[in-house]
């Protein structure tokens, strides 16, 4: 490992690459034998289509690559959603056929899958938070019903209103009450 020094050649001609691109000084200057991002005319041309591309979940960042959000075509997103709509989950064959109908890697169907169900189930769970909201709404309602009506049961016996009731209900209390006397 070389030490840094602030007045080796080195350290001079970066200082000296950073006043003139205008930029703002590094935090931190490290003396490594590779570039970690190299210019963009070096950058290599990466064709995401290529299932030959090395693309086994690491990103291309070690390599310099730098990667770009794969977009799928309509016919490729219709096709993934049919699949969807059959199987939410796919094994290992299934996900080898939509490969190849796709054209596109098979890390790429199966974070398609795993994205749409994490959304799928968000959606789910914003319609029972609705559904529970309005139920929790109408609870309140029905509640704040029973408590008036409740206390104004309460002051109509408090007041001491004699109850009247209808001649149906007055022979029905009574057959009751006999009934108890008798029993």
């Amino acid at each position: 490992m070389r030490c840094i020094d602030k007045s080796s050649a080195h350290f001079k001609e970066k200082k000296q690459i950073i006043k003139e691109n205008k930029r703002a000084p590094p935090i931190l200057c490290l003396d490594l034998p590779f570039e970690l991002c190299p210019p963009k005319k070096e950058a290599l041309k990466v064709d995401h289509h290529d299932h030959k591309a090395a693309d086994d979940g690491k990103s291309d960042s070690n390599n310099g690559n730098c990667r770009k959000k794969l977009r799928l075509t309509k016919e490729q997103s219709d096709l993934l959603e049919n699949s969807f709509k059959l199987h939410t989950t796919l094994n290992p064959t299934q996900k080898q056929a939509l490969t190849e109908q796709l054209n596109v890697n098979p890390r790429q169907v199966e974070v398609w899958f795993q994205n749409k169900r994490a959304r799928t189930k968000l959606k789910q769970t914003e319609v029972d938070c609705e559904f529970l909201k309005k139920c929790c709404e109408s609870l309140s309602n029905e509640n704040r019903r029973l408590k008036k009506e409740l206390q104004e049961l309460r002051t109509i016996f408090k007041v001491g209103v004699p109850l009247t009731m209808c001649s149906l209900c007055n022979n029905e209390a009574a057959a009751t009450g006999e009934n108890m006397r008798l029993g």
